[in-house]
């Protein structure tokens, strides 16, 4: 019998390594430092998409919470109440001399105080055409009416019970301005008389029209300047939870016989509009920082292409030492993505100091929304992933021979 020959058995081919994460992130980075300019240059317009989104976030968050402490400080329980067209006759409705008295008797409310609308104007000098009035007006008004509206004296007094009878005068803030008087003690000239100016006030975002007026005690304005006695405008301050009940009663107490010719409004919400109208202006640059991010994944898709024309030599020594398609399309996608992660993560910073910045000029508090600072981060990540799908995928297609040509 013939031996029988053992048939050697052929081993099996290696099977190709993996690479992991730390591989990719290597072969990533090592793109972009062989040719960092280029690297810095398209980066640049993620980062510049990146910065406009998270400011255009940003910005609004610190002006809102902004708004919210200022409302917080002024107080929200804020009502006005005015009168309005008579429904009968008309011409301007009236409130009652005793408005104040009247809506002091409603439960929930707090506070109560009022102005008086005048005919006598204000002026620096009796030099001045009685014509120019600088767009202000005279009220008469009583001590409790800086309670009523949480005011600040800026400098000097307000009105009291002692003064109110005689010829003094709190200037608003926009008054002493026009009127270029920066401290008390001066004279002004109204309705031809000579008044001492003992006070001036603070901003009163809730109450502009105090801004804008000379307050005289409501005995002075009687005596000295013709006023009837009728309230112009009621200020109502209410327990917060009852604001709503207080606004819905205050015209049928304030004038019984005709309370649908009496305005009652809540200046808090005239502010909370205003602030929602700016949203506007917000969508513009969120659009334009979209535009932004979209050239800069451009620019990445551009580099990224001709990083694979450049570099055909390397990716074909890969694929002949082994490397698979799936390795090299990873090498390059990694690349994509760091450099638009590097983009975002400065884009990400440059918004940050932009948002600080312009906060602190405008005294708000810095908010910088989470959502928004890891969002931009994530947005360029996957900017970069969709930029670099497509060079990736050249790269992985170029064979070994065609590539070392």
């Amino acid at each position: 019998m013939k031996a029988l020959t053992a048939v050697p058995v052929a081993e099996p081919l290696p099977r190709p390594v993996r690479l992991g994460p730390g591989d990719l992130l290597a072969h990533g980075a090592h793109g972009l430092r062989t040719r960092p300019l280029r690297a810095v240059l398209s980066a640049l317009g993620i980062a510049i998409g990146i910065a406009a989104i998270v400011a255009v976030v940003s910005i609004p968050a610190s002006s809102g919470r902004a708004l919210q402490n200022r409302l917080a400080a002024l107080g929200t329980n804020l009502l006005h109440a005015e009168p309005g067209q008579r429904m009968l006759g008309g011409g301007q409705a009236e409130l009652p001399v005793e408005a104040v008295a009247m809506a002091a008797r409603i439960g929930p409310v707090t506070a109560t105080g009022a102005t008086g609308h005048t005919s006598a104007t204000v002026r620096r000098t009796d030099r001045i055409d009685a014509a120019d009035t600088s767009g202000l007006s005279v009220l008469a008004a009583g001590p409790e009416l800086l309670g009523v509206l949480n005011g600040h004296v800026h400098a000097g007094s307000f009105l009291d019970t002692a003064n109110s009878r005689f010829p003094v005068v709190v200037l608003g803030s926009v008054a002493a301005a026009r009127l270029g008087i920066v401290v008390p003690g001066r004279q002004v000239y109204l309705d031809g008389q000579w008044f001492t100016v003992v006070g001036i006030l603070d901003a009163m975002p809730l109450a502009p029209e105090i801004e804008r007026s000379a307050l005289v005690g409501w005995q002075a304005a009687a005596d000295r300047l013709g006023f009837n006695g009728h309230p112009t405008t009621v200020y109502v301050r209410a327990e917060e939870s009852q604001v709503e009940s207080v606004r819905s009663v205050l015209g049928a107490t304030l004038s019984p016989q005709a309370p649908s010719e009496v305005k009652v409004t809540r200046p808090s919400e005239a502010l909370a509009a205003k602030r929602l109208s700016d949203s506007s202006y917000s969508a513009l640059f969120l659009a334009l920082g979209g535009v932004a991010l979209l050239v800069g994944g451009v620019g990445v898709a551009n580099t990224m292409v001709i990083s694979v024309l450049e570099r055909r030599r390397e990716i074909g020594l890969r694929r002949a030492l082994g490397s698979t398609r799936r390795q090299v399309r990873g090498q390059f996608l990694a690349e994509s993505v760091l450099l638009s992660l590097l983009g975002g993560l400065a884009g990400v910073l440059a918004g940050v100091a932009v948002t600080a910045g312009y906060a602190l000029t405008q005294h708000w508090p810095v908010v910088l929304p989470p959502f928004a600072l890891f969002g931009g981060a994530g947005v360029a990540a996957v900017v970069g992933a969709l930029a670099g799908a497509y060079p990736a995928a050249r790269a992985a297609r170029l064979a070994p021979a065609e590539a070392l040509a």
